[in-house]
C-alpha cells in the first residue's frame, strides 16, 4: 500500500512540475479589480530570468528556467510576492497570479537595469488624480522639465518648453495617444501642432515619456523627446463627476463598463466616456469656451493569442480669446491686466477618431502588434498679434484653417532570443502615416466673417514611412547595450491653389542610436545615451527646396545616473547635449519658415523622489539649460524664448480612501526674449494644491490653481505692433496672463 502511495505521489508531482514548465506564460492581475497590471516585474530565484508584464498583463515563460517552480513578483504600486508555479490557477497553457495594490514604499524599491523606465518615466493615474488639471493637456506639466502656457484662449493647444525649446506647439516634442500621433505636420497655425484637448483626462491609465532622440520607435519630432498617453483599458467603478468653479466654470463626467466580466478575471471591457466643459475664464472679454469629448472603447481577449483594443472618440470645441495684450497698453491704462486689444480673436476646432490595435502572441515566443488608425480633424483660428501694424484701417487679424484626414499604420515585432550566447531582445517595426489636408489656409480678415486678402490656400498630401530595429544585448545580469538604427521617408506634395501650381518633394534619413545601462548595484545604476534625431520641415516649404535641408539631423547625448541613498531617498540626475543642424521655425502667422541656423543645448537635469513618512512623499525636478545659436557673434547668439531653468515640486500625502492631495509648485526663471536679451521675459513662481477625501462610494475634492494669487504671465513674446491711436510701430514684450487664484469643487459618485 505504502508503495502504491509513492508511486502515485511520484506522478502527481511529476506531472505538475511538467505541466508548470509547460506554462507558455502567466497573466498578472490586480487582487481587487481582477484587471491586467502593466510594468511588473517577474524573475527566478538567481535573477536570469527578468521579465515585466505587458499592457495586457502577459509575461512569456518561454525562457524561464529555474531549479524550482518559484517566481518572485515585484511592481511599484503592489506587495511584493513570492509564488510557486506548481500551485498558482491555471487555465490550459497559462498561469494567473493575483497581486495586492497597496501605496507605494520607496524603502521596497530596487534598481533594476529598467529601473529608469519603471521610475522616473512613467506617471500613474494617481499621479494625474492628485494635481489640479482642466484638461488632458495639463498633463504634461507633470512630466519633469516640460512647461505648457496658454495664449490663444482654452480651446487651442498650448505651447511647449524643454530642455532649453521653445517647441512652440510641438515642433520637437513627439506627443501620441494610444499610437495615434498628436503632432499635426504641415499644420495651419505651425509644424508639430499638438492638441491634447480630445482625451479626457479620467480615462488615462499612464503617461510614458523620456528625453531626447535614443529611441528607434519614435521619429519625426523626437529631438528634445515623447510624451506617450495611454487610455484605460478596464474601468474599476462606473462613475459620474460634477465640477464648478470660479469664472462660470462647470464640468461633467461620465464613465460606463458596459460589459460584465467574471468574478474571477476580467478579460474584456466596453468603455464609455463622455465629457462636457464650459467656462468663460478669467478674462475681461468672456471665453464662452465650451468642449465636448466621448469615447467608446472595446479591449477583449479574443482567444488565448490575440487580443484587440478599438475605440472611437470624439472632441468639439469653440472659444473666444483675448490673445496677446502689450505692456504699454496696461501700462498707461488702455486696458487691464485680463483685457484684449482685439475681442473678436478665438476659433473652433473638432477631432474624430479610430483607432485598431490586434496585440498576437506568436508560437515561437514572439509578439506581433498591428494598428490602424484614421482621424478627421478640422481647425479653424482667428488671431491678431500686431493690431493695426499692417492694416491700419481694417486691423491685421488672421484666418488659419484646415480640413485634415489623418491615416495610419504600425507594426510593431518583439522577441526575446539569444545572440551569440547572450540573452537577448528584438523591437522592429514598420509606421506608415499619410496626411491630407485640404483648404490649408492663412487670410487676413476683419470681424473673422470678411476676407479681406488670402495669403495661402491650398492642399497638402505628406507621407511618412519610417522603419526601425533595436536590439537590446545583455552582457552580463548587471550590464546591457542597446544599439538600433531607424529610416524615414517623406513624398510631399502641395497643391497651390493661389498660384495653381503643383510641387512635389522626396527626402529620407537614416537616425543610428545606441543604449547602455550599467547596474553596479541594487542602490547605483548608471546610463549613457547617443542619438540621432529630426523634425520635419513644412510640405509648402519643402516642396521648394527640392528635398533639400529639409530633414536636418540633431545629434544629441546623455550621461546619467540613479542612485538610492539610504531606504527613502531615490535621485536621478543626467547631464546632456544636442545639437541641430538647422532649427526651422515654422511662423504660421506669416506663411513662412524662418532658419534660425545651427544651434547646440546642454544641460543638467536633477529628479528627486523621498518619503517624508508613512503615505507622504516629496518631489523635486529641476532642469539647467544653456541654449545657444552658433556661427553667431557671442552676446547675439541667445535663443529666445528658450528656457534657461525650470523646476517643479511639491508634497503629496496618498491614501486609497479617506483624505489624500498635493501641494506643488513651479518655477520658470527669466529668459531672454531676443537675441542679445535686452528684453526679458521675466518669470514666474505659482503654487497649485488638491484636496480630496475618498470613501468607497463617493468622492469630494477641492482643487486651487495660483494658491497666493500672484500676477505672473503664462506666455511672452518681443513682438512689433501698432495700436490704432498710434502713428508709429512699437516692439516690446506681449504676453498672455497666468490664471489668477482659481478654485474648483468635485463630486465624484462611484457605481
Amino acid at each position: 500500500m505504502k508503495l502504491k502511495i509513492f508511486i502515485f505521489s511520484l506522478f502527481f508531482f511529476t506531472f505538475n512540475s511538467i505541466f508548470s514548465q509547460n506554462l507558455k506564460g502567466i497573466y498578472v492581475l490586480n487582487e481587487n479589480t481582477k484587471t491586467p497590471i502593466s510594468s511588473v516585474l517577474i524573475s527566478n530565484s538567481d535573477n536570469s530570468f527578468q521579465k515585466n508584464s505587458d499592457e495586457n498583463g502577459f509575461v512569456n515563460l518561454q525562457n524561464f528556467t529555474s531549479e524550482n517552480q518559484k517566481i518572485y513578483v515585484s511592481g511599484i504600486g503592489y506587495e511584493k510576492e513570492e509564488f510557486d508555479l506548481d500551485s498558482i490557477k491555471k487555465e490550459k497553457d497559462f498561469g494567473y497570479i493575483f497581486l495586492n495594490p497597496k501605496i507605494v514604499s520607496i524603502a521596497e524599491i530596487q534598481l533594476k537595469n529598467s529601473a529608469k523606465n519603471n521610475i522616473f518615466q512613467t506617471i500613474s493615474d494617481l499621479d494625474i488624480h492628485l494635481r489640479p488639471i482642466n484638461n488632458s493637456q495639463e498633463i504634461l506639466r507633470s512630466v519633469p522639465g516640460l512647461f505648457i502656457g496658454q495664449h490663444a484662449g482654452g480651446g487651442k493647444a498650448e505651447q511647449l518648453f524643454i530642455r532649453g525649446f521653445d517647441v512652440d506647439h510641438g515642433t520637437d516634442v513627439n506627443i501620441s495617444v494610444d499610437g495615434i500621433p498628436v503632432n499635426m505636420v504641415s499644420h495651419a497655425h505651425g509644424q508639430g501642432y499638438a492638441d491634447l484637448h480630445f482625451v479626457i483626462p479620467e480615462f488615462i491609465d499612464k503617461v510614458n515619456f523620456d528625453k531626447g532622440p535614443y529611441f528607434a520607435e519614435k521619429g519625426n519630432f523626437t529631438t528634445a523627446g515623447f510624451v506617450d498617453f495611454k487610455t484605460k483599458d478596464f474601468l474599476e467603478n462606473n462613475f459620474a463627476k460634477l465640477e464648478v468653479g470660479q469664472f462660470k466654470t462647470y464640468r461633467g463626467v461620465l464613465g460606463l463598463n458596459l460589459l460584465k466580466n467574471s468574478k474571477d478575471v476580467k478579460n474584456q471591457s466596453l468603455i464609455l466616456a463622455t465629457e462636457a466643459y464650459f467656462t468663460d475664464g478669467y478674462f475681461d472679454n468672456p471665453q464662452e469656451f465650451n468642449r465636448f469629448n466621448g469615447m467608446l472603447k472595446y479591449h477583449g481577449k479574443l482567444n488565448d493569442n490575440n487580443f484587440l483594443t478599438a475605440y472611437f472618440s470624439g472632441l468639439s470645441s469653440k472659444w473666444n480669446a483675448s490673445g496677446q495684450i502689450p505692456d504699454r497698453a496696461v501700462e498707461d491704462g488702455t486696458i487691464g491686466w485680463f483685457g484684449a486689444i482685439d475681442a473678436n480673436e478665438g476659433g473652433k476646432t473638432s477631432r474624430y477618431n479610430f483607432n485598431a490595435n490586434l496585440k498576437s502572441y506568436l508560437k515561437n515566443g514572439g509578439k506581433l502588434t498591428n494598428q490602424i488608425y484614421y482621424s478627421k480633424y478640422l481647425f479653424e483660428l482667428y488671431s491678431n498679434f500686431t493690431f493695426f501694424l499692417n492694416d491700419p484701417i481694417n486691423g491685421d487679424q488672421i484666418r488659419q484653417k484646415e480640413d485634415r484626414n489623418l491615416y495610419g499604420f504600425n507594426s510593431t515585432y518583439e522577441k526575446s532570443t539569444q545572440l551569440f550566447g547572450l540573452k537577448s531582445e528584438t523591437i522592429a517595426g514598420i509606421q506608415l502615416r499619410y496626411d491630407d489636408v485640404n483648404d490649408l489656409e492663412l487670410s487676413r480678415t476683419k470681424d473673422r466673417n470678411i476676407t479681406t486678402e488670402q495669403l495661402k490656400f491650398g492642399d497638402v498630401d505628406e507621407v511618412n514611412l519610417g522603419a526601425f530595429w533595436s536590439q537590446k544585448i545583455a552582457l552580463n545580469q548587471n550590464f546591457d547595450i542597446t544599439p538600433s538604427i531607424r529610416f524615414d521617408y517623406f513624398n510631399n506634395r502641395y497643391n497651390d491653389k493661389l498660384l495653381n501650381q503643383k510641387l512635389k518633394s522626396n527626402s529620407n534619413i537614416f537616425s543610428p542610436k545606441l543604449r547602455m545601462n550599467y547596474r553596479l548595484n541594487e542602490n547605483v545604476q548608471f546610463y549613457s545615451y547617443f542619438g540621432k534625431g529630426f523634425h520635419s520641415n513644412d510640405t509648402r516649404v519643402a516642396v521648394l527646396e527640392n528635398g533639400k535641408k529639409v530633414l536636418p539631423p540633431a545629434l544629441g547625448t546623455d550621461f546619467g545616473g540613479i542612485f538610492k541613498i539610504g531606504k527613502k531617498l531615490i535621485l536621478q540626475s543626467a547631464v546632456w547635449y544636442l545639437w541641430l543642424d538647422q532649427e526651422f521655425v515654422y511662423v504660421g502667422d506669416e506663411a513662412v519658415v524662418e532658419e534660425g541656423g545651427k544651434t547646440e543645448r546642454m544641460g543638467i537635469d536633477i529628479t528627486a523622489r523621498y518619503e517624508i513618512y508613512k503615505n507622504w512623499f516629496a518631489d523635486f525636478n529641476l532642469s539647467l539649460a544653456k541654449p545657444r545659436s552658433l556661427g553667431v557673434p557671442s552676446g547675439e547668439n541667445l535663443i529666445p524664448l528658450a528656457p534657461k531653468l525650470v523646476s517643479t515640486g511639491g508634497v503629496t500625502y496618498r491614501k486609497e480612501t479617506g483624505f489624500n492631495g498635493s501641494l506643488r509648485y513651479r518655477l520658470m526663471g527669466d529668459r531672454p526674449a531676443n537675441e542679445d536679451n535686452s528684453v526679458v521675459a521675466k518669470g514666474y513662481f505659482v503654487w497649485d494644491g488638491t484636496v480630496n477625501y475618498t470613501s468607497k462610494n463617493w468622492e469630494l475634492g477641492v482643487s486651487v490653481q495660483n494658491i497666493f494669487n500672484v500676477k505672473w504671465k503664462e506666455t511672452q513674446f518681443d513682438t512689433e505692433s501698432r495700436l490704432y491711436n498710434e502713428t508709429s510701430p512699437v516692439s516690446e514684450i506681449h504676453f498672455t496672463p497666468g490664471t489668477p487664484f482659481f478654485s474648483k469643487l468635485s463630486f465624484t459618485y462611484f457605481f
